[in-house]
């Protein structure tokens, strides 16, 4: 009978550590919702006491979700599992998650202790989280790089102070399938209670080998794996969820294990990623990718005509890429709209609905054709009309090569009043952009700025993602439309109302109770950085 592994999805927690990943807590949740619709058994949700936004997004993960466990990382160290405890306590399923790093190398130059310190620390911390939660996981930060001997004596360390799970990472990436699968085989063979915990793996990418060691982890005995949706995370990244899981379902016939994950959320996961970061997946990227599922040799063609498996060794419909049959045009009902947006997989509330509804009609005006990705983009760019403090009303932008660009953008502000202004710059997009922080007086920089074409069609829709900063923090922004300046408007739109919306929840948390400001005191003087949270 088949062995099933357990996903441990930590997207939220070292993939959002990753330059260009970070998510605001709306964003968090959101992203948190759609892993569980994913099937993912695990959540880790933050690092709770690297600062008070990861302790309020963790905690408030933790309320959103039911079916999955809620994790939160947690040095091994009393106010660390303090935090991590308060963060998840209200979880229906929560886990503390406790590392420490093992390798002779950590010890020496970054932790400055011996073996035998490192092994108190071990005990009395995994002993004094184990007094506030029944699930706990322990880590063994640079596993792979950790005497073998000294590696078991560690494990069974963790595993009588109470750990239920084991983690044995390959924290820089260095490590190959082989020597995974003999460092898995040797704790197995060496710690007398290690049918007490699950042996879980944590591969990093740094030479492109997470998946092909984590699946030589699994074959070796590892039952828990964590991995990131597209494998985002520190440097090179982690093993990829995606690729995992349809590793061990496509080749069930050599590996012989199960997961409960629904792989046909797997595309809208990955989409979801995309949308909520700005980070656009890679064409060629496996399982996820454009590219994964087009052919575009004529021999390929010929086969694919003939009998789809001669060159796909999995269907798009299995990993949620589905083509519907149902064609929208202008002359579309908002009932048939409304049932091509669940042919994709999307659960819309009646004010969304309609909202994009309306966008939807308004497209129709000016392209011909509309696709599935045409929809997809619509439907992801779409803001949440309560969260619009400013919306683009009507502009008007002059430009040439003979002459200076401007700009002429009238906003409506909380869906009442309509404010109006001219901004010129040395470009359409720049005087647009201009024209946007003169009327919402707060000043802000302009980080990134990504223009691309949704289809490859004359009319494509223009996707275009911001990123801006003040000096609060950064905010990314998407827009979509036919026009290239209205989605460059309505992308630093996008971005701004998070700005704004962001900063006015900052001005009400100062505004807090005295006892609540002494509570975030204490958890800044526990502040590390999240780079420290590496596995």
């Amino acid at each position: 009978m088949a062995e099933r592994i357990y996903i441990f999805d930590t997207t939220l927690r070292d993939g959002e550590q990753a330059p260009g990943y970070s998510m605001n807590l709306e964003e968090k949740i959101r992203m948190a919702r759609q892993l569980e619709a994913l099937g993912v058994d695990i959540i880790e949700a933050g690092f709770a006491i690297s600062s008070p936004g990861d302790f309020e997004s963790v905690e408030a993960i933790a309320s959103a979700v039911e079916r999955p466990i809620v994790a939160s990382l947690a040095r091994a160290l009393k106010k660390d599992i303090d935090a991590a405890w308060n963060a998840v306590k209200k979880a229906r399923h929560p886990r503390i998650h406790v590392f420490l790093a093992t390798s002779d190398i950590h010890l020496q130059y970054k932790l400055k202790m011996t073996r035998e310190e490192a092994l108190k620390r071990i005990r009395e911390n995994v002993s004094y989280a184990k007094s506030l939660c029944d699930d706990i996981e322990f880590s063994l930060e640079d596993a792979s790089r950790t005497d073998l001997e000294y590696m078991c004596t560690v494990v069974q360390t963790a595993i009588d102070a109470g750990a239920t799970t084991i983690n044995l990472p390959d924290t820089v990436g260095y490590s190959t399938p082989v020597e995974i699968a003999n460092m898995v085989r040797y704790v197995k063979e060496h710690v007398k209670d290690i049918d007490k915990a699950v042996i879980s793996m944590h591969n990093h990418n740094d030479l492109g080998l997470a998946v092909a060691n984590t699946l030589a982890g699994i074959e070796a005995g590892a039952r828990q794996v964590e991995c990131t949706v597209c494998g985002i995370g520190e440097r090179a990244g982690n093993a990829a969820l995606e690729e995992v899981v349809m590793a061990l379902k496509t080749r069930s016939d050599k590996f012989g294990y199960y997961t409960n994950i629904v792989t046909e959320e797997i595309a809208r996961s990955a989409r979801l990623l995309s949308s909520t970061t700005g980070v656009k997946i890679n064409p060629s990227k496996a399982i996820v990718g454009d590219n994964a599922f087009a052919h575009e040799s004529g021999i390929h063609q010929h086969g694919m005509m003939a009998n789809s498996q001669t060159y796909e060794i999995m269907t798009p419909e299995s990993v949620g890429v589905v083509k519907t049959n149902l064609v929208l045009g202008k002359h579309s009902g908002q009932h048939a709209f409304s049932k091509k947006m669940q042919e994709l997989g999307y659960v819309l509330s009646k004010d969304r609905e309609d909202a994009l509804f309306a966008e939807f009609k308004k497209t129709c005006d000016r392209k011909k054709n509309i696709t599935d990705r045409d929809l997809i983009a619509l439907v992801e760019a779409q803001e949440n009309p309560e969260s619009q403090t400013w919306v683009l009303d009507s502009f008007v932008v002059n430009s040439g090569n003979r002459m200076t660009s401007t700009a002429c953008i009238s906003l409506k502000k909380n869906g009442e009043k309509i404010y109006q202004d001219v901004a010129s710059g040395t470009g359409p997009v720049y005087a647009s952009l201009r024209c946007v922080e003169k009327l919402i007086k707060h000043p802000f920089s302009l980080e990134d700025y990504q223009l691309s074409a949704v289809t490859e069609d004359r009319d494509a829709l223009g996707e275009v993602f911001v990123k801006i900063s003040d000096q609060s923090g950064v905010y990314r922004g998407r827009g979509v439309s036919t026009d290239i300046i209205e989605a460059s408007i309505l992308a630093c739109l996008n971005a701004v109302n998070k700005m704004l919306n962001e900063n006015s929840a900052a001005m009400g948390t100062r505004t807090q109770s005295a006892s609540a400001m002494s509570f975030e005191n204490d958890m800044l003087i526990g502040h590390t950085d999240k780079k420290e949270g590496n596995e």
